[in-house]
């Protein structure tokens, strides 16, 4: 809603070298009711009133010794260079059509020549106040907007989040593993995308996309899902094909977190030596996003506790990342993994099963 204007509160800033100009324009300003001036006859004082008030308005003679008008326009505009400038009125018996243009290109609001007409000069200060009160609400009411527009979109992100976590919990219950599992391989991809270099977008893309990286394990059976022993070689075959099944629920999406998702539960099983799965990908064939999902699965499972096993040791679990470099993982990923390996550890702790 906007509020009635009370202009009358504005603080005008009057800058002249002449103080009997300065007097005469304080009176008339004060018979329009403008109590609030400040005034100087020093043109080098105004950056520094600038800091020290809050200016509605500033009215510019522009012949004056050391720093004339236009110099002044200058230090107005740099000043108020990242926001909102207050309207400045040329105040000048320069009375040219060039200096008219100058003044206007500089950033004045509008030009007066001397001697002025009382009545005229406070019309003018008033619509401008006017204007420039305007523009001070709406600004302060669009960053309300943008605020609130920020936590709603904040909210829906976590509501998103919440959803994404969900459905990769629904296919790792099956895997007898729990929802901190998807929470921990989340961070851990994203950390690690940010240590490789990822910028911000993909990275976060890639945190909310990971969880779903299994998703597919809904659509593999209970006796092969929920077995305790090992896998005969026919039931690993039959278990690979949660990708396809994962690829098929996300395929044809056009959110990038789909997008994103429906390439990490393609990839993540592929390896770096091109003896992965389901397409014998090699190097930089395998997505980035996969890439990542390969590594911080595998540490994950390895590092967390099953009823079939127990959880290796963080120590035992690099081991093997080193061993599988150029192999199974991206070699550069697996260094810059080992990079952030306090990172890691302390989101372990935080999602501890």
């Amino acid at each position: 809603m906007i509020k009635a204007l009370n202009i009358e509160q504005a603080r005008i800033l009057v800058v002249d070298d002449h103080q009997v100009n300065l007097k005469l324009v304080e009176q008339t300003l004060a018979s329009g009711g403008f109590e609030h001036c400040l005034v100087t006859q020093d043109p080098l004082s105004v950056e520094e009133l600038l800091h020290q008030h809050s200016i509605d308005l500033v009215l510019l003679d522009i012949n004056m010794p050391m720093l004339d008008g236009f110099g002044v326009l200058e230090i107005i505009r740099k000043f108020y260079h990242s926001t909102l400038q207050p309207p400045v009125i040329m105040v000048t018996a320069q009375d040219d059509a060039d200096k008219r243009i100058k003044s206007l290109t500089l950033g004045a609001s509008d030009y007066i020549s001397k001697p002025f007409n009382r009545e005229e000069l406070i019309k003018r200060i008033s619509v401008h106040l006017e204007n420039w009160f305007m523009k001070k609400q709406l600004m302060a009411q669009n960053q309300v907007l943008d605020q609130k527009v920020k936590e709603r979109t904040q909210e829906l992100e976590k509501a998103h989040l919440e959803v994404v976590f969900r459905l990769g919990r629904a296919a790792e219950y099956r895997d007898n593993e729990t929802g901190n599992h998807v929470k921990r391989v989340s961070l851990y991809a994203e950390a690690l995308a940010r240590k490789i270099g990822l910028d911000e977008q993909q990275c976060h893309l890639i945190k909310i996309a990971s969880p779903m990286h299994d998703i597919g394990k809904i659509g593999v059976s209970d006796s092969i899902m929920l077995k305790p022993g090992k896998l005969t070689e026919t039931e690993y075959l039959e278990m690979q094909k949660h990708v396809e099944i994962g690829g098929e629920i996300l395929s044809g999406g056009t959110a990038p977190v789909l997008q994103y998702a429906y390439e990490i539960v393609m990839t993540h099983h592929e390896k770096y030596n091109g003896k992965g799965y389901p397409n014998g990908l090699a190097g930089e064939e395998i997505p980035v996003s996969g890439r990542i999902v390969a590594i911080v699965d595998v540490f994950d499972a390895l590092t967390s506790s099953r009823p079939y096993k127990q959880a290796w040791t963080i120590e035992k679990a690099v081991d093997l990342l080193k061993k599988e470099r150029g192999e199974h993982f991206d070699p550069y990923f697996v260094d810059c993994f080992i990079d952030i390996l306090p990172e890691i550890h302390s989101i372990s702790e935080m999602f501890h099963d």
